[in-house]
């Protein structure tokens, strides 16, 4: 999943609830968020073809040189260069390399798993968000969302087949989208400590200057490809091999991800804008089956029945948790409104 962009949609989502003009268009917001998600399935499709021939940071730095530009037209737009001053410049950086981190491990299972497999793993994030909200936001949950946080992870596990013996990939690649997962809560936990208010596209610039960074960085350790050498993980391989100047063929593509990149963050966060979380976020679970779909018709992978029964169980389970806490959060008929969630 493209988590940078659903952080930037985050705070966006915050930014508008701090604001007395935020619009109320659900049917708009509900067409952006399912745009967005096919978008970020397409995303995840691009990036995958591109993984046997190309190493993950040189995907990222250019990808992130593109949508730069497209970050920086949406930052003159809401307000010029002047949004991007921050009192917190030390807590922008340390989300932004949560991101990073978070996306290295998931596309560094994407190169190896289907990506309904690796799609649904990622799922179990908004489980984590439950489990890290108890220590880190002090809040309280109740037996029903515990009894599905146990329910979902039980899903993992079924993914994992431990049944068998010995599997096509090593068991440690399947917990990748799962460590991709808890960094990203991780990173929204805080996002919620904090309350955030900045801008959504400011907040974009924030997070694609930390990925070109991080990627340059990358470059000038690895980038010649020294530390592959001998590696026989593929997703390792990937994340370590040599660049290479992109085949004439090849950059159409590349700059495919950087467009992808842009829109995603765009319509991320135009929906949280126009609807609430509660009307749009469910939608974002559409991209499960468009990773089944883009499975089948591009690698031919069709998900065992280990993996259907794992998606369910993770999926209703994440879909659970955050009903639940909408209902909890929602004011009981003739008591008065409660903040935070029990």
């Amino acid at each position: 999943m493209h988590v940078a962009n659903r952080l930037a949609s985050c705070a966006g989502a915050s930014y508008g609830r701090g604001m007395t003009s935020r619009l109320n268009r659900p049917g708009l917001g509900i067409l952006l968020i399912c745009i967005g998600t096919l978008v970020i399935s397409v995303n995840d499709l691009l990036i995958k073809l591109l993984s046997g021939g190309y190493p993950l940071h040189q995907m990222i730095f250019f990808r992130s040189a593109i949508a730069l530009m497209f970050s920086a037209g949406f930052v003159m737009a809401e307000g010029g260069l002047s949004i991007l001053r921050t009192a917190t410049p030390g807590i922008h950086l340390f989300r932004g390399l949560l991101v990073v981190f978070a996306n290295m491990t998931f596309y560094a299972a994407v190169a190896v798993l289907p990506l309904a497999q690796a799609t649904a793993l990622f799922f179990v994030a908004p489980l984590f968000i439950t489990l890290l909200s108890i220590p880190l936001l002090g809040e309280k949950v109740g037996p029903l969302r515990i009894g599905a946080v146990i329910v979902g992870f039980a899903g993992v596990v079924l993914m994992q087949e431990p049944w068998k013996t010995s599997l096509d990939v090593p068991r440690t690649v399947l917990l990748l989208p799962v460590a991709s997962a808890a960094l990203y809560a991780l990173m929204q936990v805080l996002t919620r400590r904090l309350g955030v208010t900045t801008r959504a596209s400011a907040m974009a610039v924030y997070i694609q200057v930390t990925f070109l960074l991080v990627s340059a960085g990358f470059f000038v350790v690895a980038g010649d490809g020294r530390y592959a050498e001998g590696v026989t993980n593929e997703s390792l391989i990937f994340l370590l091999r040599a660049w290479s100047w992109p085949a004439p063929d090849d950059w159409l593509v590349f700059i495919g991800l950087g467009c992808c990149s842009g829109l995603i963050g765009y319509c991320l966060s135009a929906a949280y804008r126009m609807a609430d979380a509660a009307t749009v976020a469910p939608f974002e679970y559409i991209g499960l089956p468009m990773a089944i779909l883009w499975g089948w018709v591009f690698f031919g992978d069709w998900p065992v029945a280990a993996t259907w029964a794992g998606c369910v169980l993770i999926i209703g389970a994440g879909l659970f948790v955050f009903l639940r806490e909408q209902a909890k959060a929602r004011p009981l008929p003739g008591r008065r409104a409660r903040w935070g969630r029990r």
